[in-house]
């Protein structure tokens, strides 16, 4: 009796294993399939993971060095915006980047309008105990294969600093609100499809 047990709860036991053995492998093929449709998908330019939606006809973009119309910039704000657009749209996307406006898919270009320093936090004795570096930049996108403009806008951005911290202290604000601009612009350029 103990070994009839045995044998009938050793079948139970063989059932039930088979039934895991092809629960596990219905899970494993619904997760390759789930796998190879997100590849395709990224792979036809539709998704990626980063959430930057391109167009499968755009390869390629074109950053030319913003153009600085604001008085009083830190210097070099043109190659560091230019930078930080960059950074996202060729690191993060599989666009590459094309030096020649003319043969680029798209190009974007960048122009910042103003770059203004206010105080916000003021002491009793009437004196800054806060700045505020506020940046304003157009941002013109263009689909050069469509002939059509993918974004026009104009773009704000702002961070805070210490006055006591002098012009490094300025510099770190600006490099924050570029940094934000170049995220803004990132997502509204790539969400807009």
């Amino acid at each position: 009796m103990v070994e009839k047990r045995s044998a009938v709860g050793g079948r139970r036991s063989a059932a039930k294993c088979r039934v895991s053995a092809r629960g596990v492998l219905r899970v494993a093929k619904l997760g390759l399939l789930f796998s190879i449709a997100c590849f395709l998908n990224a792979a036809c330019g539709i998704y990626s993971f980063t959430g930057a939606s391109i167009p499968e006809h755009m390869q390629t973009v074109a950053i030319p060095l913003a153009d600085v119309r604001a008085q009083g910039a830190t210097i070099d704000i043109d190659q560091q915006l230019t930078d930080a657009l960059i950074e996202r749209f060729v690191n993060q996307t599989r666009l590459s980047l094309e030096p020649d406006e003319d043969q680029a898919h798209a190009f974007l270009r960048a122009r910042i309008e103003r770059y203004s320093i206010t105080p916000v936090a003021v002491t009793g004795d009437e004196v800054a105990s806060l700045n505020r570096v506020t940046l304003v930049v157009n941002i013109v996108y263009h689909d050069s294969v469509q002939d059509e403009d993918r974004l026009d806008r104009t773009f704000t951005a702002s961070a805070d600093y210490d006055p006591t911290e002098g012009p490094a202290g300025e510099t770190a604000a600006a490099t924050l609100a570029l940094e934000q601009l170049a995220s803004d612009v990132f997502t509204a350029a790539t969400s807009d499809w």
